[in-house]
């Protein structure tokens, strides 16, 4: 997988950062899949900047309804529109999700021509296609807010064709069998249990998406031994209790939540429009003195998960 972040300011956009839009390429090797978290205001724009394609998107997850995390979309569905996109899109998203698509395509007199399903979410499972799985959390916001959980599906392990043919299997069409797990009976009359010839799974990949949140109850679930986490540090550890009352985080409580939860990365985002570039380094410092493993993501970071 591959994370892209498009915005990476809060509430108001800078001359270098954008509001809230993050790209995730799950670069499968058969199904891709493009799928986008938030959709601030200019998102579109953000997009023609990179290698990615607005037609190639299949999922939007929205986090909740503040508009630096939702005023981009009206326009990325109608201009997909416009360039005859066909593909489908899936939209998931708190309640009013719905309400809102429906009203501002409605009342600008636009349409979408390619199939386009609106799903609201609460907290629990949100989507599973047997690849992927993506659980919502509920955190602590001043509206309905969630982050959610990525987590691939485990891969098979490998098949130990040398031991098989040792033991007088011959190479064919029983080797795919026996890669998925299955028993097969050999002309001879013998049973062969593939699990005896697999290595382990190899674990899939976890991630978490965190909307915007002061520390909650929550959080440390979701972000529970994830490979990334991706979370807001709005504000510095000095104004701690001012992010906190609007319903945000700090950097270091950003950076604790990666420590306890054991995760592999931390990277952090939604960062207040009062920090410049020297002002940046001082919020990584903060959060590194706590968690070593961090990067705060600028507009069109790229990390691989």
């Amino acid at each position: 997988m591959e994370l892209i972040f498009l915005g990476t300011s809060a509430g108001v956009p800078t001359r270098s950062r954008n509001v809230t839009a993050i790209l995730l390429d799950l670069q499968h090797p058969t199904r891709g899949g493009l799928w986008l978290f938030d959709c601030g205001e200019g998102t579109q724009h953000q997009l023609l900047r990179t290698a990615y394609h607005p037609g190639k998107l299949d999922k939007i997850f929205i986090t909740h309804l503040h508009g630096d995390h939702l005023f981009g979309l009206p326009g990325l569905l109608c201009s997909r529109s416009m360039a005859g996109i066909a593909h489908p899109l899936t939209i998931y998203g708190p309640k009013g999700i719905a309400e809102f698509v429906e009203t501002t395509l409605r009342l600008s007199g636009s349409w979408t021509d390619y199939p386009l399903e609106v799903v609201e979410i609460a907290e629990g499972l949100a989507f599973d296609d047997g690849d992927y799985r993506v659980t919502a959390y509920p955190l602590n916001h001043p509206v309905e807010c969630y982050g959610y959980r990525i987590e691939e599906q485990d891969k098979p392990g490998a098949l130990n064709a040398a031991a098989l043919i040792a033991d007088g299997v011959k190479p064919g069409p029983l080797f795919q069998r026996l890669k998925q797990g299955e028993t097969v009976t050999l002309e001879d009359g013998r049973a062969v249990n593939g699990q005896d010839y697999l290595s382990a799974p190899q674990p899939g990949k976890k991630l978490a998406i965190f909307g915007d949140t002061a520390p909650c109850a929550a959080a440390l679930s979701l972000a529970q031994s994830v490979d990334v986490m991706v979370h807001e540090a709005t504000l510095e550890a000095a104004m701690e209790e001012k992010a906190n009352g609007r319903g945000h985080s700090s950097t270091r409580q950003a950076a604790r939540l990666a420590r306890e939860a054991g995760v592999g990365k931390l990277i952090v985002t939604h960062v207040s429009s009062r920090y410049d570039a020297q002002g940046c380094e001082r919020l990584l410092a903060e959060c590194r003195e706590v968690f070593s493993e961090c990067v705060l993501a600028e507009d069109f970071t790229q990390v691989s998960v």
